[in-house]
Parts: C-alpha cells; structure tokens; sequence
C-alpha cells in the first residue's frame, strides 16, 4: 500500500469519525496529491457529494480544466456508479481502491452494487423509469446548434 492510498483511508477514518460515511479520495498527478474528498452527505445534504466526485472537482477548479488525463485516483473504497462515470469523463484512466462495493454492502452501504446491478439491465427493466420526449421539427434543437457551432471551424 503506498502513501496515496494510505492517505485515502485516513481520510475515510476521519470522515467516519466526524459522522460521516467511510470513503476517502486522493487524486494524483506526477506523484503529487493535488486534490483530495471525503463524502460530505452528511454536512451538504447533496448526494454528489462523494469523496471522488469532491476531489475531481477541487483539481479541475484549481486547475481550471475538464481534462485530468494521466491522473490516478486513490479511494478507500470502490467507486460508485456516478463517481465512476464522473472518472471517464474526466479522462482518469486509472483508479485504485481498497474495499469493495461488496464490503460496503456488507455493512449497509449496499446502493452501489444494487446501481451496478441496475443499469445491467435494459432501459425498459430498470427501476428508474425513463421516457424519451422527441422534440418538434418546428422547436429548437440544443444538439443541431452546437453542432452548427462547433463545425464551423
């Protein structure tokens, strides 16, 4: 275990220890911490509050880019869903963790693996009932206007 990692569970501990849920996040670049989260549910009352998505967020403010390719992300525990995909997003290529969405299930943190689970399925057979509402010919289309915008170049 190297000092990122260990910086993450002592996050996750600290965390706990303040009324909070164990996960902690360390994200990495060129062998220097330059951001880091703990779930902050608890105080923000805001579910994407998570440990991952706080310390992508305090790197791509401080570094003011959306791109944090070549960076690693060091979590006590598995990434959820929505951190995960915040990770793509980002460009993050790598993530290290400890303890498994199965061991936080084991201790009644289980949402993540019941999401995972979840978005197997097919669209029709999730929980989350989604809808598609076409737009009219005669609306504007948000997607058509950037696409105007952005082949103009």
């Amino acid at each position: 275990m190297n000092e990122f990692m260990e910086r993450a569970l002592q996050l996750a501990v600290n965390n706990v220890n303040n009324d909070g849920q164990p996960f902690g996040a360390v994200l990495v670049k060129d062998d220097q911490i330059v951001a880091e989260g703990v779930n902050e549910l608890h105080i923000r009352h805001d579910v994407s509050g998570h440990a991952e998505l706080l310390a992508i967020r305090r790197a791509q403010e401080k570094l003011q880019t959306n791109n944090l390719s070549g960076f690693v992300m060091y979590a006590s525990g598995e990434p959820c869903p929505m951190c995960l995909t915040a990770m793509y997003f980002a460009g993050i290529e790598e993530v290290y963790y400890c303890q498994s969405v199965e061991d936080a299930e084991a201790v009644g943190l289980g949402k993540s693996k019941w999401i995972y689970e979840d978005l197997k399925k097919e669209k029709v057979n999730r929980s989350l009932k989604m809808k598609q509402i076409k737009i009219r010919e005669e609306q504007e289309n948000p997607m058509r206007i950037w696409e105007k915008k952005t082949n103009q170049g």
